[in-house]
C-alpha cells in the first residue's frame, strides 16, 4: 500500500509540470491574438473617423493653411461659382477655348486675381499696342502675372478695344486699357518726338513703319504711367511673346531683375523663334515647345557651321527680327528707342544681355497669321511696294504669297518655310543646340486653363453700362479710324511747338546725341561670319 502510494505521488508531480506549460502556452496565445486584434481594428477606425470628418466638411485642407486670415478660398478657378451654369450663349467667340475646368495647379495663389502686386519687389510693368482677342491676350497677361509683372499698360484698338474684350480687361487688377481715341492722338500729336530725329526715319511710312511709331508714342506714355504707379521696371512686348527668365533661382522675371546690379539701366533679352511643327496651331502657347535658339546663345562656330540647315531657305535665320526686346529701370529722362530698346535723354544707358533668359516670339506659329498680316495691310503685293511697308524680307514674302495665292498654295508654301516636317532635321539640330525644347511657359498657361482661371476672370467680369457701352463703341470705331486720323495728327505735330515740357518725364532738354530708333532686325547671315571674326 506504501508503495502503490508512493507511485500515484511520483505520477503526479510528473504530470503538474505539463499542465502549466500548456496553460502558460494558451494564455500567451491568447495575449498575441489580442494585439493582433487591436493593431487591424486601430487602423481602420482611424480611417473611418476620417471618412466621417471629411464628408462631414470638418478637416481643413493644409495647403489653405498659408491664405491670410480669412481668406477661405479654394484654388484658382475653382469656385463653386456660377461658371457651372453658364449657358454657350454666354460665351464669346474669343473665349471658346479657355474655360476647361478640371483641377486646380497653382494652390499658392488664392485666387485667380494674382493680385500681389504691394508685396512685390521690384515692381514690374508691360506695356503693349495690341488689337488681339481675349483667347490671346489672357494667356500672355496671366503668365506674365506668374512669374511676377505686377501691372499692364495695354493701348488697345480693334479687337482689344471692343466692348466683350475691354469690360473684361479693365476687370482685372493692375491693368489699365488706354483706347486709341481722338483724344489720345491729338495728345500724342504733341510729343516732342515729332521734333526730334532718332525716330524720324519711320515716319510717314505704312504697314510696319506706321506701327513702330504708334508703338514708340505708347511706350512714351507709358513710361510717365509707370513713374505716376510706383514701377521699378518697364517692358515693352507684343502679345505673341513671352519672357523665359531662365538662370534665375526661381522661374521668375522679379528673381531676374532683383539680381541685376544696381548701376545697370537696361537688361536685354536675346529672343527665341517658335519652330513650330505642325500646321494646324490653334493656341501656340499651349502647343509649341520647341524654339531656334538666338545667335547670342550659340557658340559662333554652331551658328555659322548649322546656318544653311537652320535656314531651310527662308531670306534669314529667323523668320523675323533677331536682336531682342528689352527690360528698362524707371528713371528720370527715360525715352523709347524703337519698340526693341530704350534709351536716355542725358545719357548712355548701362546695359547687359543676358545669358539664359530669353523672349519667345511665337511668330507665324499658326496658318491664319498669314492672311491676318495681309489684312492689316493695304500694300500692293509686288516686290518694290511691300519695301514701304515691311522692314523684314520675310515679312514681304509672306505678304506677296496671302495676297495673290490660292488657299492650296499658301498651305503648301507655309509648310515648306514655316513648318519643321523633317524630322531628322529636327534632331540634328536639336543635338547641336540650335533648336531646344521649353515647356515652362506651356506647362504654365495649361494649368491656368485646367484651373479655370480664364474662364473666372471672363465670369466675374462686371456688365457694361450704357454709358460705358457707348464709350467702348466710340473707342473702337476710333481705332479703326485710326489710319486717317494718324496721318493728320502726325502733320499737326509737326506745325505746333512741342508740349512736352510739362510733362513729368522726358522734359529737359536732350543731350548733344541721339541714337537712331533700333528697328526689328535679323541676325547675322553667312556673308557676316567673317566680319563677326575680325571684330
Amino acid at each position: 500500500m506504501p508503495l502503490h502510494n508512493n507511485h500515484h505521488l511520483y505520477a503526479s508531480l510528473r504530470s503538474t509540470p505539463s499542465s502549466s506549460s500548456s496553460s502558460s502556452s494558451s494564455s500567451s496565445h491568447s495575449f498575441i491574438s489580442k494585439i493582433l486584434l487591436l493593431l487591424t481594428l486601430l487602423p481602420v477606425s482611424l480611417a473611418a473617423i476620417a471618412f466621417i470628418l471629411q464628408w462631414r466638411g470638418g478637416v481643413t485642407d493644409p495647403t489653405t493653411l498659408s491664405s491670410p486670415g480669412g481668406s477661405h478660398q479654394y484654388f484658382p478657378g475653382m469656385e463653386p461659382s456660377a461658371l457651372s451654369h453658364l449657358s454657350h450663349s454666354q460665351s464669346h467667340s474669343d473665349c471658346v477655348n479657355l474655360g476647361r475646368v478640371n483641377s486646380p495647379s497653382f494652390p499658392y495663389y488664392h485666387n485667380w486675381k494674382l493680385d500681389f502686386g504691394a508685396s512685390l519687389t521690384p515692381k514690374i510693368c508691360v506695356t503693349t499696342s495690341t488689337s488681339a482677342g481675349l483667347e490671346q491676350i489672357l494667356p500672355w497677361m496671366f503668365y506674365h502675372k506668374i512669374i511676377g509683372v505686377t501691372n499692364f499698360f495695354l493701348f488697345v484698338e480693334g479687337k482689344a478695344a471692343s466692348p466683350e474684350v475691354s469690360n473684361v480687361l479693365e476687370s482685372i487688377p493692375g491693368v489699365k486699357v488706354i483706347y486709341r481715341t481722338k483724344q489720345l492722338e491729338e495728345q500724342q500729336a504733341k510729343s516732342r518726338i515729332w521734333n526730334e530725329t532718332w525716330l524720324a526715319g519711320f515716319f510717314y511710312k505704312p504697314c510696319n513703319y506706321e506701327l513702330f511709331v504708334k508703338q514708340s508714342l505708347n511706350m512714351e506714355m507709358a513710361i510717365v504711367m509707370a513713374r505716376d504707379s510706383g514701377m521699378d521696371w518697364i517692358l515693352h512686348l507684343d502679345t505673341d511673346e513671352l519672357i523665359h527668365p531662365a538662370g534665375a533661382r526661381e522661374y521668375s522675371l522679379r528673381q531676374l531683375l532683383l539680381d541685376v546690379p544696381a548701376h545697370v539701366d537696361m537688361v536685354i533679352f536675346p529672343n527665341y523663334e517658335s519652330s513650330i511643327e505642325r500646321d494646324d496651331i490653334k493656341e501656340p502657347f499651349s502647343e509649341v515647345s520647341m524654339f531656334k535658339k538666338n545667335y547670342d546663345h550659340l557658340p559662333k562656330d554652331t551658328y555659322f557651321g548649322m546656318y544653311k540647315d537652320s535656314v531651310r531657305g527662308n531670306p534669314n535665320y529667323f523668320l523675323t527680327y533677331g536682336n531682342g526686346k528689352s527690360a528698362a529701370r524707371i528713371q528720370d529722362h527715360l525715352r523709347p528707342n524703337g519698340a526693341h530698346r530704350w534709351h536716355n535723354y542725358m545719357k548712355t544707358p548701362n546695359e547687359i544681355k543676358l545669358e539664359e533668359a530669353a523672349v519667345l516670339h511665337y511668330t507665324y506659329a499658326k496658318f491664319s497669321d498669314l492672311t491676318s498680316r495681309r489684312d492689316r495691310c493695304g500694300c500692293k503685293p509686288t516686290k518694290e511696294d511691300v519695301k514701304r511697308c515691311f522692314m523684314l524680307e520675310f515679312d514681304r514674302s509672306a505678304f506677296i504669297i496671302a495676297s495673290t495665292a490660292t488657299e492650296d498654295e499658301m498651305q503648301k508654301w507655309y509648310n515648306e518655310h514655316v513648318v519643321w516636317g523633317d524630322k531628322d532635321l529636327k534632331l540634328r539640330l536639336l543635338r547641336k543646340g540650335v533648336l531646344t525644347r521649353i515647356y515652362s511657359p506651356m506647362v504654365i498657361i495649361q494649368s491656368l486653363r485646367e484651373s479655370g482661371v480664364f474662364s473666372s476672370v471672363i465670369a466675374s467680369a462686371p456688365s457694361l453700362s450704357k454709358e460705358n457701352f457707348l464709350l467702348s463703341i466710340e473707342s473702337s470705331n476710333s481705332s479703326r479710324a485710326a489710319g486717317s486720323v494718324t496721318l493728320s495728327s502726325r502733320k499737326a505735330g509737326r506745325n505746333k511747338e512741342s508740349q512736352a515740357a510739362t510733362r513729368k518725364v522726358l522734359s529737359i532738354k536732350s543731350a548733344a546725341f541721339h541714337e537712331v530708333a533700333v528697328p526689328p532686325l535679323s541676325p547675322p547671315g553667312v556673308d557676316d561670319n567673317d566680319l563677326i571674326s575680325h571684330n
